[in-house]
């Protein structure tokens, strides 16, 4: 019991994770085409607001399920070649997070706190909105292989 227990934390902290990758991303796209300053400095905060209550607590649902399971299933963290390898896959994905796509949405974030009022949406803005999807997507390349290997446990 306490196995599945710890399996569903970690499944949850999945779904929060990419649930909130997948949809940020999309409704920031949606918010910037429009040009209107007001939405997408608003869209921005929500960016802010999204990664830490969602994409914060998935990882650590993640990562506490996971271990956790791991531990109660008596598996070797680094035996299983699936669970190495989707450890590393997550440990990436992370890295870009934290080295490129952090950095790029504070940047973004205090750019919006300035054009929400002045209305005037500087083009540093809009490089950094197209290396943060660009980044995004391939971050979320091996959080994706990463849930492919947990799942499938290939030898």
């Amino acid at each position: 019991m306490l196995y599945e227990i710890a399996k569903t934390v970690h499944v949850i902290g999945v779904i929060l994770l990419v649930g909130n990758v997948s949809a940020t991303a999309i409704w920031k796209l949606f918010a910037d085409r429009t040009g209107d300053a007001k939405i997408m400095a608003f869209s921005q905060k929500l960016v802010t607001y999204t990664d830490l209550s969602l994409t914060l607590w998935g990882i650590i649902l993640i990562v506490a399920g996971g271990y956790a399971a791991a531990l109660i299933g008596g598996l070797d963290l680094i035996g299983p070649g699936w669970l190495l390898y989707g450890q590393l896959l997550f440990v990436v994905s992370g890295a870009l997070w934290l080295g490129i796509l952090l950095p790029l949405q504070i940047r973004q974030a205090r750019a919006a706190k300035r054009f929400a009022e002045t209305g005037e949406v500087p083009e540093q803005y809009w490089r950094d909105c197209r290396s943060w999807i660009i980044w995004g997507l391939i971050a979320t390349v091996p959080l994706v292989a990463g849930i492919w290997v947990m799942i499938a446990k290939p030898g």
